[in-house]
């Protein structure tokens, strides 16, 4: 008969080895900030300095769009521009405002090759998209163009998407939307510039649209700009019978004016 200790001595042994390698690894490469790469405690994250520029997002903030309010308006509310101008996905959320240090991570990873950002900055993701995700069937990147993927190597939002899954435990349904049209970068362009831009660029094919009818999906993107790609999946998912769809970014462009 084989005791209990010795059922569980393998998985001590390699709890022991994979704790001695990550002390190893500590003193060999110290953790470093993962903006600006200065030495920090801990692993993942930010030095004091880039964090008080990180610009994070949190209530009060419009409960549609997300966009942060100036000064607590007090109770649940929605923004002017939500009224004026609703939007195709129900609810947006994002991490912090597309400046400072949240534009040269998401640069970082974008064109940096930097896909060691993915996990910490998914994390941050999975916890301010949490009411989201609490009810969600499904995490939808924005999908690439095939010319545009062969170009980057990797799609920065599926390795996002990727992260929030593994933490909050909501699958990846990279298979029901696709682009099928290369658009230009956006870059430069205003809003109605871009919404005409991403027209019809998105669709769910076929022989996934059983998968999509009444379910929940989470859009997921690096940065918030117009909102002209969210509605455009969000258009895409919803012609093809989605119950719901939320977006969730790391960083959304903030204009108060």
């Amino acid at each position: 008969m084989i005791s209990a200790e010795a059922v569980h001595e393998p998985s001590r042994i390699a709890r022991f080895l994979a704790g001695t390698a990550r002390v190893l690894v500590d003193v060999v490469l110290p953790p470093t900030c993962l903006a600006c790469r200065k030495p920090v405690g801990a692993a993942g994250g930010l030095c004091p300095a880039c964090w008080a520029q990180m610009g994070f997002i949190a209530r009060p903030f419009c409960e549609r769009l997300g966009t942060p309010f100036p000064h607590d308006p007090g109770g649940p509310l929605l923004s002017l521009a939500a009224f004026a101008d609703p939007p195709a996905y129900e609810r947006a959320r994002a991490v912090a405002r597309y400046s400072d240090v949240a534009r040269d991570l998401v640069q970082l990873l974008k064109y940096g090759d930097r896909l060691d950002l993915a996990r910490p900055l998914g994390r941050w993701m999975a916890r301010a998209g949490a009411e989201l995700l609490a009810d969600a069937d499904g995490l939808v990147p924005v999908p690439l163009h095939w010319t545009r993927l062969w170009q980057r190597r990797f799609n920065q939002s599926a390795a996002l998407a990727h992260a929030i899954s593994a933490i909050a435990g909501v699958c990846v349904a990279d298979h029901v939307l696709t682009r099928v049209r290369a658009t230009p970068p956006q870059v430069g362009m205003g809003r109605a510039e871009r919404a005409r831009n991403v027209e019809g660029a998105f669709r769910v094919p076929k022989q996934a649209r059983i998968d999509v009818k009444g379910r929940r999906f989470i859009v997921v993107d690096d940065v918030l700009t117009s909102g002209a790609t969210a509605d455009a999946c969000a258009r895409a998912l919803r012609r093809a019978g989605a119950a719901n769809v939320d977006v969730l970014v790391l960083a959304r462009v903030v204009d108060h004016a």
